[in-house]
Formats: C-alpha cells, sequence, structure tokens
C-alpha cells in the first residue's frame, strides 16, 4: 500500500487534498475565521488570543520577560545548580511531603536546563524563520519586522507560565521516565480548583489536537519544504531527486527513528549539538552578508522604524507577522500553544519556576534574534518588493537569493541548514506528539511503537507529495491547542506566582 502511495504522488495530492478539503474545510475555516481590520483585511481569532494573552501575562507578572532574562541566562548556565541539593532545610520538607503525594515528582527529571531548552528551540526554530520572514516582510514591508520582535517578545511570558505549570504537574513512571505537558497540568491543576470535570475534557481535547499537529505541520510540512529546497539547489528539473521526495523522505524517516526510538534522552542529545551548530552556521552565513554591506544597515534600521507606524506595516506587518508567521510556524515560538511544555517538563529540577524561566529564551532566540537578522538580510539585498505575495517554498528560495547576493555558494549552505531545522523540529514533535499519544492511549511498548512508527510512515509520505490541505489542517489542529491551553493558563496564574514567588526568595537567600 504505500508502495503504491509512494509511485503515484500527484494522485495522492490531488485524493487527500479533495478529501480533506471536503472533510475538514469547516473546522479549518472555523480556526482562522478573521475579524475584520478593514474592509480588506482581517486577522484570525485564535493569534488575537494569543496576543492578548502574552500581554495579560506580561503585565500578570510585572514584566518577568525583561525584569528575569539575565536570570534565565544564569539557570542556563548553571550557576544555580547548588539550588537543587537536596539537604536544604525547604527542599527536606517538601521530599517528606512527597512520600505522601506520589503524582509531585519534584528533583525528578531526564535531562538538563540547556538540553530542555535545545529540545524545544528545536521544534521552534526551523523554516518560518527563513521562508516566514519573508513573506511577512513582502506583505508588510520593512515595519513588519518592528511588529516581530514585539510579539517575540510578549511570547516570552507566554512561554514562562505554560513551561512552569508543565513542570509543576509532571509525572513520572516506575522507570524515572518523565510525562508531562498541559495535557498534565490541565486535568490534575484544574482538578485542584474544583474543575476535575473541565480539566479531563480539555486535556482529552488538546492531546486528540497536538497529535494531529505532531503528523501534520511538525512532521510533513517540514519534510516537504526541506525536499524541495534540496531539489532545487541540486538542479531542480535535473536533480537525482527530481519527483523522487519518497526517497528522501526515506532517509529522512531512517534517520528520525533512530533517534525517536530512544526517547527524551536521546532526543536531547541530539538536539543539544545540532541546535546550536546551527543556528550559529545560519546566523553566521547572515552576519557575513551584513558585514559585506554594513553601511546599509542604519538605513534597513531606518526602514523598519518608519514602515512600523505607517499603515502597510501596522495592518501587514501583523498580517504577514501573525497570520504567515504562526500558520506556518514563522517565528514558531508556539507561545500560548503549549506544546513546548512537554519537553520542558523532563527536566532535572525541584522547581518549576526555573524552567519556566529557562523557557522564557526560547521566542527571544527564535523571534528576536534569528528572524530580525533573517529580515535585515533580506531588507538590505532588496530581493522585497512591496506588495509581494508569497507561499512558504517562494519564501525559503527568497532568502537563498539573499545569501546568494553576497557569495554564491550560500544557498548550498542553506539547504543543509533547512534539512537540519527540518530534522530537529520533527523529532522534538516526534516527542510532543507521543506524550499526546500516551495520554489517550496509554504508556505502554506497543502504544509507544505504534505511534513512533506512524510518525516515520508519515514522514515519507510528506516528502512524497505537497500535501496543502492536509498541512492546512494540521496547522488548524496546532492553533487549536490554544483553546484549551489558555484557559488553563489563565486559571492556573496563581500557582505560577507563587512557583515564581519560592524560587527568586530561594535564589535571595542563598546569595
Amino acid at each position: 500500500m504505500l508502495f503504491l502511495l509512494l509511485n503515484t504522488p500527484q494522485n495522492l495530492d490531488e485524493t487527500i487534498n479533495e478529501q480533506f478539503k471536503n472533510a475538514t474545510g469547516w473546522f479549518i475555516d472555523g480556526i482562522f475565521a478573521e475579524i475584520p481590520l478593514t474592509p480588506n483585511v482581517g486577522i484570525p481569532w485564535v493569534l488575537i488570543v494569543l496576543i492578548l494573552g502574552a500581554l495579560y501575562f506580561t503585565i500578570y507578572f510585572r514584566f518577568v520577560n525583561i525584569k528575569e532574562f539575565f536570570t534565565a541566562i544564569k539557570v542556563v548556565r548553571g550557576d544555580y545548580e547548588h539550588l537543587e541539593n537536596p539537604t536544604s532545610d525547604e527542599n527536606i520538607v517538601r521530599i517528606e511531603e512527597d512520600r505522601s503525594k506520589p503524582s509531585k515528582v519534584e528533583g525528578d527529571g531526564e535531562v538538563s536546563h540547556f538540553q530542555a531548552l535545545t529540545a524545544a528551540i528545536s521544534a521552534t526554530v526551523g523554516l518560518g524563520n527563513i521562508a516566514g520572514v519573508a513573506i511577512a516582510l513582502g506583505i508588510g514591508g520593512p515595519g513588519a519586522t518592528f511588529w516581530m520582535i514585539l510579539i517575540g517578545l510578549l511570547g516570552m511570558s507566554s512561554k514562562f507560565v505554560e513551561c512552569t505549570l508543565g513542570v509543576k504537574y509532571r509525572e513520572v513512571n516506575a522507570e524515572g521516565t518523565i510525562f508531562g505537558g498541559p495535557m498534565y497540568y490541565l486535568r490534575k491543576g484544574l482538578e485542584e480548583k474544583g474543575l476535575q470535570k473541565l480539566g479531563k475534557i480539555l486535556a482529552i481535547i488538546f492531546s486528540i489536537m497536538c497529535i494531529g499537529g505532531s503528523f501534520g505541520g511538525g512532521n510533513m510540512f517540514q519534510v516537504n519544504q526541506a525536499f524541495k529546497l534540496f531539489e532545487h539547489v541540486t538542479g531542480g528539473s535535473e536533480s537525482i531527486l527530481y519527483e523522487r521526495g519518497w526517497i528522501f523522505g526515506l532517509i529522512m524517516a531512517i534517520c528520525v527513528g533512530i533517534v525517536i526510538i530512544g526517547g527524551i534522552r536521546k532526543i536531547a542529545r541530539v538536539t543539544d549539538k545540532i541546535v546550536p551548530f546551527m543556528v550559529v552556521m545560519y546566523i553566521l552565513a547572515v552576519l557575513i552578508i551584513l558585514g559585506m554591506n554594513y553601511q546599509l544597515i542604519p538605513d534597513a534600521f531606518r526602514s523598519i522604524w518608519d514602515g512600523a507606524f505607517n499603515p502597510q506595516g501596522i495592518i501587514g506587518g501583523f498580517i504577514g507577522v501573525l497570520i504567515q508567521g504562526f500558520k506556518r510556524a514563522a517565528f514558531s515560538n508556539e507561545a500560548g500553544i503549549g506544546s513546548a511544555s512537554i519537553a520542558h517538563s523532563a527536566v532535572k529540577t525541584k522547581y518549576p519556576a526555573s524552567e519556566g524561566l529557562v523557557a522564557l529564551l526560547e521566542p527571544f532566540i527564535d523571534t528576536v534574534v534569528v528572524c530580525t537578522m533573517t529580515a535585515l538580510v533580506l531588507i538590505i539585498t532588496n530581493v522585497i518588493t512591496p506588495n509581494m505575495t508569497l507561499n512558504d517554498e517562494e519564501g525559503v528560495l527568497l532568502t537563498a537569493q539573499a545569501l546568494e547576493s553576497g557569495i554564491s555558494w550560500f544557498p548550498y549552505l542553506l539547504s543543509f541548514a533547512v534539512i537540519l531545522f527540518a530534522f530537529s523540529s520533527m523529532i522534538s514533535w516526534s516527542y510532543y506528539g507521543y506524550q499526546a499519544w500516551s495520554y489517550l492511549f496509554g504508556r505502554g511498548k506497543r502504544t509507544e511503537y505504534t505511534y513512533k512508527l506512524l510518525f516515520c510512515v508519515f514522514t515519507v509520505i510528506g516528502a512524497a507529495a505537497t500535501l496543502g490541505a492536509v498541512t492546512d489542517f494540521s496547522d488548524a489542529m496546532i492553533f487549536s491547542m490554544l483553546v484549551p491551553n489558555m484557559i488553563g493558563l489563565f486559571i492556573l496564574s496563581p500557582k505560577v506566582a507563587e512557583e515564581l514567588k519560592r524560587y527568586r526568595k530561594l535564589i535571595k537567600s542563598k546569595a
């Protein structure tokens, strides 16, 4: 069956697109239903929820994204490792309390703060940082960059809240494997608030949507776009893999399968090497182009500032940065979606707020740093023209063109970076999807390998065809995760405030 599908990519594409359009069009239209800003421009309601939620958490936690930024860096560096010492009086009391409450797992964990951060970043830094920025600037002009940075800074607060809760309500099995994420803090946290039935319903809804998103946006879309760029760079119609995406997909599936079989420990050991390498490699390429055109950088920043406050910059910026950005994982920090809390919940710590602080660095790295540098290169090289309409593939190629203007072989470097971006996103999303899968179907080996096998099969299919309707549907599933997640974040915000106060007090007492 799989062989037949792989050898009829066009029929597969047409069949799946038609079936999904008929069966799921109402769902996609509902999630991305727009609230009109002007007679011709609207913004999806889900993005308004994400923005307002991020703004609320920023104010509620008194700008934790700014005030605790350097504390977060110190946690990642290990400056506060001594606070995890279980011999302190406070920790002894909490350990004794935990014996009577086995669901509490403070101190347990599978990965370090740095590994948890890189595992989560690997799912967010991806094609959106390359293709999505070009799309945003094409629609909104240089001013879109300003709004992109603003949304990234606000998203840091949402990420702090959800990842703190992810650690606070996680669970551990007899083998020491951690299970955490929104499905657990929705069920357990809302139960503490007397909302047991609501918590269970929201946890199930989140899990279903997370599984669908992992197969689509976290898998098929990633491998498909990586193959498209690889095919283009290696000669287009002259490429040895022209219209043979299934071969590329099979290779990626084997590589992904080797990593994900080992669980979060194996994933973290891979991502803590790949993520710094791929980000540094991409940033160095961008810095070289900027260095070659250093005299144009002040003008680029001036155009960003001027464009941010004209109608095209404001409306186009929000449309480009938010609609295109979030919809196609552009600036893919996923703050408010809840997915990253699954990876962060596996960290070794007794203090949930410590990992929440680490997590707020994600949107900064992903959006404020990587996406802004991409925007500067696109502006300086003048490959963006006003009112351009681009799809994801065209966005990647436009960024390749910008890099090629400096050094002819840079597109090959970009192709390699995109493959790494896609690979790292896929292995992290496989973990997210499996955690949701195990929540619904149990934690046995059979259910685990069933999910992971399905994930690898979807990798091959994703590279073999352009699955427009499927990725639209999976994007809608990812964004629908925000509905149950945001409800939980608002209700459980006081719990996060308690954990932050507790960790701040501990740092001050041990200073």
